[in-house]
């Protein structure tokens, strides 16, 4: 029998990256242990420690991987279009990130260390966010609206599409263009009859 192969120091890291992601996206960052991850890429302690420093350090570089990821096809997303268009491009984005990287998505969504400064699914909304509010902002400005407002409904958006792709995980339909449309159309109707100045409604 031959012996195996001796992975480079590059393949042997992408490897640890996607043992790390899966093992991560099922049990979250606290369940999940150096031992097991080592056992899972049939590696010893030292070579996780050897690449990342330890556990936090390979949770810090998935998620970073996932976080530039999601938002780099985002941007890209609402980069042009009229604006009705982009809301609907931004959510199809997002629900095919979903849809596609299962686990990606459920390393966001599962816990993270105290110490992360980044890396829960609440930092990637932030950051996501902020590119949907800086296209919004310059939609207001045409419109005549307070650009300042910009953020609120950036972050509303972001986020009922956040929560509608994590119920769509659970029941994998209808298909997400479906959905994205939905979302849209739900959206795009209460921006288009937005009022210059929303006021409390009377009691």
């Amino acid at each position: 029998m031959a012996p195996r192969k001796k992975l480079t120091a590059a393949a042997r890291r992408a490897q640890l990256i996607e043992v790390g992601r899966r093992a991560f996206a099922q049990k979250g960052y606290e369940a999940t242990s150096v031992e097991e991850i080592a056992d899972r890429a049939k590696v010893s302690k030292p070579i996780v420690y050897e690449h990342f420093g330890g556990k936090e350090g390979l949770y810090a570089v998935i998620v970073d991987r996932e976080v530039e990821h999601v938002v780099s096809v985002i941007s890209e997303a609402i980069a042009s279009g009229s604006p009705r268009e982009r809301v609907e491009q931004a959510a199809l984005a997002f629900l095919n990130y979903v849809k596609l990287h299962p686990e990606g998505f459920a390393v966001l969504a599962h816990d993270a260390p105290i110490t992360a400064s980044r890396g829960n699914l609440s930092s990637l909304l932030s950051d996501v966010a902020e590119r949907v509010g800086v296209v919004f902002a310059v939609a207001f400005k045409e419109a005549g609206y307070d650009a300042k407002t910009a953020p609120i409904y950036a972050h509303a958006l972001v986020g009922m599409v956040t929560f509608v792709g994590q119920w769509w995980t659970e029941v994998r339909k209808p298909p997400v263009d479906k959905v994205a449309s939905h979302i849209a159309s739900l959206a795009w109707m209460g921006l288009r009859h937005l009022p210059k100045k929303p006021a409390p409604i009377d009691s």
